[in-house]
């Protein structure tokens, strides 16, 4: 069952927060992946933390990191029960809004992780960017970038950076890794005390 924010069992380890997308026809490497990074997160005594969902890519991890015994924690906004099919075998927090749900997933977090997905992934990150742009955060972001899914969008920042609109600086605000083993490893090698879960916008 659902629980309320206040009910939220406390974790004293790394949570790791994946975006990801929710697509059942994404391309299965991109879902293979997912499911892996999921395995992964658990077999290191790590909680993931992701967007509540049990379709596609938020599916596949959630549903591998409860399998490999590792703790899980889905935020999901009422009106998205029904479409992404709220996965109810791990501690699920239901909530009222977008926003509150990626609050949530944010403050409950050391470290993100940002799969393939769509427009909804992308709003995601690109909010956390723009957090860390205003040093509202210095937690580390890594770009999960299976066979280059995310290029056109670093190519975006680049023509940001190049237009005079973003400081160069901000190119480093993110790490790409370019396969699952890389980026757990990356996590694993990456400075994220608990404390950097208490920060707020």
């Amino acid at each position: 069952m659902p629980t309320t924010s206040a009910e939220i069992r406390p974790f004293s380890g790394r949570s790791v927060c994946l975006f990801c997308g929710s697509s059942e026809t994404a391309d299965p490497k991109y879902t293979e992946a997912a499911r892996a990074f999921g395995q992964g997160v658990a077999e290191r005594g790590w909680r993931l933390v992701y967007g509540g969902g049990g379709v596609g890519l938020m599916g596949a991890s959630a549903r591998a990191a409860h399998a490999a015994g590792g703790r899980v924690l889905g935020v999901m906004p009422e009106f998205l029960r029904s479409r992404e099919r709220l996965f109810d075998d791990v501690e699920t927090l239901v909530v009222d809004s977008m926003h509150e749900r990626k609050q949530i997933m944010y403050d409950e977090s050391d470290a993100f992780v940002v799969a393939p997905g769509g427009i909804g992934t992308l709003e995601e990150v690109i909010e956390l960017l723009s957090w860390k742009r205003l040093d509202l955060h210095g937690k580390p972001v890594i770009f999960l970038d299976i066979d280059g899914f995310w290029q056109s969008l670093f190519r975006v920042m680049e023509h940001s950076v190049e237009a005079g609109m973003t400081p160069a600086s901000f190119l480093q605000a993110w790490t790409v890794c370019r396969t699952v083993d890389e980026a757990l490893e990356a996590l694993n090698g990456m400075d994220t005390p608990s404390d950097l879960k208490h920060d707020h916008r």
